[in-house]
């Protein structure tokens, strides 16, 4: 439709979603553009062209959104180079017309912590025992995908630049592309010397040749002008880590080189360049470790936290007998060696998955624990007491994590576990966390709500029917359910004081009815209510609780801190992300939440309550 208003002839709409096309058919007839553009519900290399195909002849301009925030992961290069080839003219303009990769290496323990198992230190009454990573995980180049965050929400106190920002490589769209794999190499002088870790890169498409307008997704000490930075959630910054972190000396020349294949980018340190020395392309980085296969980055950061790992340290300590028989279930978590350092007789650890095993089993052998701790390789339900060697559990420990976890009360599996292995329980057993609570808390959102408004009338054309649309599946069921992101990611502000909704005992299995709470939440803070932020917090002891959600208590304008290692769940509020909302806001926020204990969910309804 910009298209048509600012000229052209004709145009041709690829969308292969077939809702997507219907709405877009829609649109264009409610926006009096049906004479002038077609919509073909295809892929675009599906495309036929020709007297009797679904375009008549080639195209000669070819207008594109086909990036993601790595630029080609969405298949961007050979959907360009099918078009070329059989779409549009050899001479055809596209829009937008070039696209620039930017790279930046950096030094950062804490982006280096999302990559690598760091030693961690463990106080015990005989000293300090440091548990080790195996050298499978020390030398293992990772995992080959992108990390893509909000790079604006890391602070740059939290890593060292080591290099200025380098153009990597462009790719000119209106000329024939390759999806053929590629290296680009740029020679460049440390600005520090330090430890080459990561590569924080990023891209800008240049819409017109001249290159007078563009679209940049440089984060705010790259940009111009900070004031104008755009936020968005479509497009990001990329977080890469090296194979291996390498030495680098100020001043010394080196080689960042970026590497392509038709859907991935990733990045190594040469000495020279590639096409000096006559080096094959490294391959794409492939985990060979299987820790990078089965964590997950936040859950990199999560076990190399320490003043996490100390708590659990106090808490076991104030659990923990000599005699005691522990049972840890958690998916690949070092619980049962912080509980075998502590002085624990016995110690048993739940495996359900083969990989997550043979990963323990390196982590024990690298720590001379492999005939110390007993791996256990079945789901906790099939436990037996031959397993247990006939002896009755004294202290079953969980985090408690599992990776199948989306929603912060997922890891209530926990208590189902507890539930399940009630019978190999002794008497007076001890469950470390005891107990679990649901906490909520409304937030105004500086830019999250975004992805929930509606678009209303975009430049100008009525997209109405496009939000009613989202809105009709919202309705059918995600309107009444939370939704999982990283908050430490997206800034908010409480409106309201965190309030405790449900508890979950783990002292006494799972019961058999549901549990129930419903009340109101006050604001107490002026500002927009977007939505409901829920966390779990765990109690270890009475004296000690996990918060995966709020760190902090919320001060009244400064943003929230939450654990950057979890994600919370949000619950959008649709009528505040609604342009036509009522004027003044609401007072209160009344909730009914419910766990269902035969499915292991939690049902909720948030109602904002208006004065009168």
């Amino acid at each position: 439709m910009m298209a048509v208003t600012a000229g052209a002839d004709f145009c041709y709409a690829i969308e292969v979603f077939k809702p997507m096309a219907d709405a877009a058919v829609k649109i264009v007839e409610k926006n009096g553009f049906s004479d002038k553009i077609k919509v073909i519900n295809k892929h675009s290399t599906e495309v036929t062209v020709g007297p009797d195909g679904d375009m008549p002849c080639r195209a000669n301009i070819l207008i594109t959104e086909l990036f993601d925030t790595e630029l080609i992961g969405e298949g961007a290069l050979p959907s360009y180079e099918h078009a070329h080839r059989h779409l549009v003219q050899e001479d055809c303009e596209a829009v937008p017309h070039r696209a620039t990769v930017y790279a930046q290496l950096v030094e950062s323990r804490r982006m280096w912590s999302w990559n690598k198992l760091f030693p961690i230190r463990v106080q015990t009454s005989l000293g300090e025992q440091v548990i080790v990573p195996p050298s499978e995980l020390e030398r293992c180049p990772g995992a080959p995908s992108v990390y893509d965050i909000q790079l604006n929400q890391v602070s740059p106190s939290d890593f060292t630049v080591l290099s200025d920002v380098l153009p990597m490589f462009s790719v000119d769209f209106s000329k024939q592309v390759s999806s053929s794999a590629a290296c680009h190499s740029r020679q460049f002088e440390p600005l520090a010397s330090g430890q080459a870790q990561v590569v924080l890169s990023w891209w800008d498409i240049e819409m017109d040749p001249e290159g007078k307008i563009k679209c940049t997704m440089a984060p705010f000490w790259a940009y111009s002008d900070p004031q104008e930075l755009q936020w968005r959630d479509h497009w990001m910054q990329c977080v890469y880590f090296l194979p291996q972190e390498e030495p680098v000396v100020q001043g010394s020349a080196l080689c960042l080189v970026a590497h392509h294949d038709d859907y991935c980018v990733w990045y190594s340190l040469q000495r020279t360049s590639p096409q000096k020395n006559g080096r094959v392309h490294p391959a794409r980085p492939v985990c060979d470790c299987q820790a990078h296969l089965l964590w997950n980055r936040p859950r990199f950061g999560e076990i190399n936290d320490q003043d996490r790992t100390d708590q659990y340290v106090q808490a076991l300590r104030m659990v923990l007998n000599p005699d005691s028989v522990c049972l840890c279930v958690s998916d690949g978590s070092l619980l049962s060696v912080l509980a075998h350092y502590l002085g624990a007789e016995q110690v048993l650890t739940i495996e359900s998955s083969a990989a997550s095993h043979r990963l323990m089993k390196k982590i024990f052998k690298a720590n001379h624990l492999e005939d110390k701790i007993n791996v256990i390789v079945k789901r906790p339900e099939l436990l037996t007491s031959t397993d247990l060697e006939g002896k009755k559990v004294s202290l079953l420990l969980g985090e408690p994590f599992f990776t199948t976890s989306l929603l912060p009360w997922h890891n209530l599996y926990f208590w189902y576990v507890r539930t399940a292995v009630d019978q190999h329980l002794g008497p007076g057993a001890v469950v470390m966390p005891q107990a679990a609570s649901l906490h909520a808390m409304v937030v105004e959102f500086r830019d999250l709500w975004r992805i929930r408004s509606p678009c209303g009338n975009c430049e100008g054309f009525d997209v109405h029917i496009m939000d009613d649309m989202i809105k009709h599946a919202l309705d059918f069921r995600e309107s009444k359910e939370a939704e999982p992101h990283p908050l430490w990611e997206y800034p908010c502000r409480s409106l309201s004081e965190p309030q405790q909704i449900l508890t979950f005992d783990f002292r006494q299995p799972v019961p058999p009815q549901s549990v129930r709470a419903e009340g109101a939440i006050d604001l107490s803070r002026p500002g927009r209510s977007h939505g409901a932020v829920l966390w779990m917090e765990y109690h270890l002891t009475p004296d000690s609780t996990i918060s995966t959600g709020l760190l902090k208590p919320a001060e009244d304008k400064e943003d929230c801190c939450w654990n950057p290692h979890c994600k919370q769940a949000v619950y959008f509020f649709s009528t505040t992300l609604d342009p036509r909302a009522p004027p003044g806001g609401p007072q209160s926020v009344s909730y009914a939440v419910e766990f269902q204990p035969h499915t292991g969910d939690i049902t909720m309804d948030f109602t904002l309550k208006y004065p009168g």
